[in-house]
């Protein structure tokens, strides 16, 4: 445990000497973004962009999508800017681990909810269809395997819905500069994945 520990101060004294964050804002531009989200505010980033976010999200895995593409649940009409692929680790109402989940899995179900509920950016891993946010929103990444970080990045649990879903449960979280995420695929349809 210890060696692993030097070993991890090692490569953060490394990064540090290389002044990795200087190095990355050479190439793109870091953006933090408030919820309610509107279109400039998502117009103006590119793909590769990173961006951090406060305010209100929501999660939803695979059978929160099919339940509001299915059925229009009025409750959250225009409510949803920000959805994040996400089943969280919660104990006693604490966010112990909240990591992204693959989302190319949500394509079929992500154009209804968009229009149906006015979400303009979706958060996970992996690629997804990039047609689906031209002109409508972005698909930004959070990495994988980083659970605790985007859990220290959530003040407070809002709300929980569809709690018979167990771990698939929608949870609607306050945060604050939540990421670092990356845009993967903007707002013209330019996409990481298939430029």
């Amino acid at each position: 445990m210890l060696k692993k520990l030097k070993e991890e101060e090692e490569i953060l004294s490394f990064l540090k000497s290389l002044n990795v964050d200087r190095l990355i804002t050479v190439y793109m531009k870091v953006f933090k973004i408030k919820t309610p989200i509107k279109n400039v505010d998502i117009k103006k980033l590119k793909a590769g962009d990173i961006v951090y976010l406060s305010g209100i999200i929501a999660t939803a895995r695979d059978r929160v999508h099919k339940k509001l593409a299915k059925d229009f649940l009025e409750d959250f009409h225009k409510k949803i800017d920000v959805i994040y692929h996400c089943g969280p680790v919660v104990k006693s109402g604490r966010v112990l681990s909240a990591g992204p989940t693959t989302s190319v899995r949500m394509n079929r179900y992500m154009e209804k909810i968009m229009e149906n509920y006015g979400t303009k950016i979706v958060i996970g891993k992996g690629g997804m269809n990039k047609e689906i946010f031209k002109n409508r929103g972005i698909y930004l990444l959070f990495t994988g395997g980083c659970g605790v970080l985007a859990a220290r990045k959530i003040k407070r649990i809002i709300k929980v819905y569809f709690e018979e879903l167990g771990a698939e449960a929608m949870f609607f979280f306050e945060v604050e500069n939540f990421g670092p995420c990356v845009v993967a695929i903007d707002y013209y349809g330019n996409s990481l994945f298939f430029e």
